[in-house]
Parts: structure tokens; C-alpha cells; sequence
């Protein structure tokens, strides 16, 4: 498919099949990767713009959410991925919105640690914008607008993204953009 007929598949709302596991930076005490699991819900709009929410939770099955993540902004289409024909890059920049829900007291008593510094107190169900904020937990500093350079492929009604580096590392980078294909998200009907 060409990248306009992509962008058009592309319009409307996707949501994860299932919770998947995703690799994180931290390791557990026998120096394993810890694991962190998420589901996501996609919008892609006709000009350009997407949002995309994420539940993270403790655990495989979805039961125990830790925070919510919100993200808004732009997409810059980057041309053909070489990883499948079809498959496109695909840069998605959060210029408009990065907002973080605790959802759990561990989760909001953590920030109070780590994020306390320009924000209010975290509560639980209370949104938080970090959008151009320092963050140390994500890695971004103060002015930063977080950017992920990604890839994209449509199959039979079916979104796949990358997938995440098994070493836990973020596609915040153009030489870090993934190689593989993570669990696809299946559009909302």
C-alpha cells in the first residue's frame, strides 16, 4: 500500500486485543528485565493529528491499572519501512498533550517521590499535564516535547506498531526506531 492509502486506513479508532508486555529499563533483583503491561485505545484523524491513550498495569491480565497516559499531537509520515512492503515510519510528536493519571495509591505516592517538583500533589484519578515539563521517570526534560519515531503496517483491519527493543530502550531516537512488529491493534467498530 502507498502512504496515502495508509493514512486513509489509518482514520478512525483502534484498541489493543489484549494487554501486552512490554519490556521496561528496570530490572528486577536477579538483573532480569522487568516486565510492564499495557492496552491502548488509537485515534488517527484525517489531518494528521492522533491521540492515544494507554493503561499501564501491574499485571498480564489487565486487572491491577498503575497510571494512565494521554498523548496528542502530530504524525510526520517518513516514507517506506523496510521491514515489510506496506510498512511506513511513521514519527508521532505529543505537541498538544502529555497527561498522567495515577490510578492506584502506590503509583500517586511514587510521584510524590520522583515528580513532585511543578506539580501539585498526586492523587489518585487526578490528571496531571507534563507536556514540555521535566520528568525524570520518563526521561524528559524541561522544554522537551516528546517524540516517538515508530513504524506503522495495516493488515485485514489490523494496526501494527514496533515493537519495543526487548532491552527496554524508547524509539525517542531516529536510529532507535523499532524493526520488529508488536500485537496489533484492531479497529473499533
Amino acid at each position: 500500500m502507498t502512504q496515502e492509502q495508509i493514512k486513509q486506513l489509518s482514520v478512525g479508532e483502534w484498541v489493543s486485543i489484549a494487554p501486552e508486555v512490554r519490556p521496561s529499563i528496570s530490572k528486577n533483583a536477579d538483573g532480569s528485565m522487568k516486565p510492564f503491561y499495557v492496552t491502548r485505545t488509537f485515534n488517527y484523524h484525517e489531518d494528521g493529528k492522533f491521540s492515544l491513550q494507554m493503561i499501564n498495569s501491574a499485571d498480564a491480565y489487565g486487572k491491577v491499572p498503575i497510571m494512565k497516559i494521554l498523548l496528542k499531537g502530530n504524525t510526520v509520515w517518513q516514507g517506506e519501512h523496510p521491514i515489510k512492503p506496506g510498512a511506513h515510519k511513521i514519527d508521532y510528536i505529543a505537541n498538544e498533550a502529555y497527561d498522567i493519571t495515577p490510578l492506584i495509591q502506590g503509583f500517586a505516592d511514587v510521584l510524590n517521590q520522583v515528580a513532585s517538583i511543578g506539580f501539585n500533589k498526586w492523587e489518585v484519578n487526578e490528571t496531571q499535564s507534563i507536556l514540555g515539563k521535566a520528568f525524570s521517570l520518563f526521561g524528559l526534560t524541561e522544554g522537551q516535547i516528546y517524540g516517538e519515531f515508530d513504524l506503522i503496517y495495516i493488515l485485514n483491519d489490523m494496526m501494527f506498531w514496533g515493537a519495543k527493543h526487548v532491552d527496554g530502550r524508547s524509539f525517542d531516537k531516529v536510529e532507535n526506531r523499532p524493526d520488529n512488529l508488536q500485537i496489533p491493534m484492531i479497529r473499533q467498530k
